[in-house]
């Protein structure tokens, strides 16, 4: 039996079908956004989540996007106490507070695909690294990685998840604003990741004079399909070659996730 096949007969059908099944894990967190219709019965969806995934502890709504310099939602607790986790992905674990750290669960497999060309004694740069799954999963790969997080909380977590993978003697973590370049060493990266976080695109040519020539930079931004397509020529003329666009999720109506891997010219 669904999620939603629980909730027959406790909520009246017409409200019933406002309410998608879908929902985020993270660890034994889960998060779920319940339309504005359904308000009075989110105690009612929050139980019947519970009983349907018994991994799940802690139910939360979220009320309020991603914004702000801590790159935080907003959220009410339905059910449960603990918002502390771990959550495992693709062999590395992390640690941390869902309510003051990002982290989206869909990614996984997107982060994989990236961290999975990671070449051993590479140096690499990942810009707002959040907790660290893009850093944890490049230093296990052999890489020489630099991490900047600006969240004190999420900072906190990255530390925590850098030493709880065993990648202390790998990873060289900042806490700071990832548009300050005097935190950055000398030598310039063979790879840069930057998972950028809505409206910061100006990151890229911020961070263009650190990639070698030849290296690779693995950019994301949220575009809707003919931006993304402008994007990617706009990035061709700025000399690099777009070796792959890829959309990675849909964020709001007509805005996705897109990821562009470059290679930036000699």
């Amino acid at each position: 039996m669904g999620f939603r096949d629980q909730l027959t007969g406790h909520i009246p059908d017409n409200l019933l079908s406002c309410l998608h099944g879908h929902y985020d894990v993270i660890g034994s967190v889960a998060v779920l956004s319940v339309p504005a219709c359904l308000e009075d019965y989110r105690q009612v969806i929050a139980d019947a989540l519970l009983s349907h995934r018994h991994s799940i502890k802690t139910v939360l709504n979220k009320i309020a996007s991603v914004d702000g310099s801590s790159r935080t939602a907003r959220y009410e607790i339905l059910s449960g106490e603990e918002t502390v986790t771990t959550c495992r992905e693709y062999g590395s674990e992390y640690r941390l507070d869902v309510l003051t750290s990002f982290f989206n669960p869909r990614l996984g497999t997107e982060r994989n695909r990236v961290t999975g060309q990671v070449l051993s004694g590479e140096r690499v740069l990942v810009p707002f690294a959040g907790v660290g799954p893009f850093v944890v999963p490049a230093a296990a790969r052999g890489a020489r990685v630099v991490a900047i997080e600006q969240n004190p909380d999420a900072f906190f977590w990255l530390l925590e998840n850098i030493r709880k993978n065993n990648a202390g003697d790998r990873v060289s973590a900042i806490m700071g604003d990832a548009f300050d370049t005097s935190l950055l060493p000398a030598t310039a990266f063979d790879r840069v990741i930057i998972p950028t976080p809505y409206g910061m695109d100006a990151i890229l040519p911020v961070l263009e004079p650190h990639v070698k020539p030849g290296g690779m930079v693995h950019f994301y931004s949220f575009q809707n399909a003919g931006q993304a397509c402008n994007l990617r020529d706009a990035l061709g003329q700025r000399g690099y070659d777009v070796v792959l666009v890829r959309k990675c999720g849909n964020v709001a109506p007509g805005i996705a996730r897109w990821v562009f891997d470059l290679r930036k010219r000699s």
